[in-house]
């Protein structure tokens, strides 16, 4: 947009001084801790909720983010769904979303969970790669982010392949990273120094002359 500046946060997460009780409650949700068992802000603990900016950002709602990081993090932590198989659909949903944070956020997610950087970088360029339960939940996870719903043919592949409880999960996951996504575009939130770089998207020109 003209006229103005894509890097300026419009909405930047809690300074120490900010975090209080509710605040606290709300990380406490993902960690799976209450509220005062939270490390402070500013400890430099390992898990000092200054370390997270994304934490940082929702907590400014605490009541809706204590909601939400209970399910997020039940889906990263305890959810059925493979930790390949869901992290290839996230980074699908970064690429198409074109969204920096998460690509470089969850490219660390996937490759520390086993995750070989070599299919990340054969992800980019489509889904020809793959084949399997990996080519099955690609090509799910662009039909929700092209149409809004899966295919019935798909939904019964997914069922099949996975199980309901997986493949439910699988529609969870790309509707909250495409949320996610639009949420922290919306607020310029910077990726954290030193993570991956979003790569170019396979529609880009650069892509299209390596396929």
């Amino acid at each position: 947009m003209s006229g103005t500046d894509d890097s300026r946060p419009l909405l930047a997460p809690l300074t120490a001084e900010e975090w209080g009780d509710d605040e606290y409650s709300a990380f406490g949700a993902l960690m799976g801790l209450p509220g005062e068992k939270v490390p402070r802000a500013g400890s430099g603990h390992a898990a000092d909720p200054l370390m997270f900016d994304i934490i940082g950002l929702l907590a400014r709602h605490p009541k809706m983010a204590r909601r939400f990081l209970t399910f997020n993090g039940w889906l990263l932590q305890r959810g059925e769904l493979p930790l390949r198989l869901r992290e290839l659909a996230v980074l699908r949903v970064a690429i198409t979303r074109r969204s920096a944070f998460f690509w470089g956020e969850h490219f660390k997610v996937a490759t520390e969970g086993g995750v070989p950087e070599e299919d990340l970088a054969r992800l980019v360029k489509g889904n020809d790669g793959f084949a399997g339960a990996d080519r099955l939940v690609l090509d799910a996870t662009d039909e929700l982010l092209r149409q809004g719903r899966a295919d019935e043919s798909t939904w019964r592949r997914l069922t099949e392949e996975l199980g309901t409880h997986q493949a439910m999960e699988l529609i969870f996951v790309v509707g909250t990273y495409a949320m996610l996504a639009m949420a922290f575009d919306t607020w310029h939130l910077a990726s954290p120094a030193g993570s991956a770089p979003l790569p170019d998207s396979p529609d880009s020109p650069t892509v299209r002359t390596q396929l």
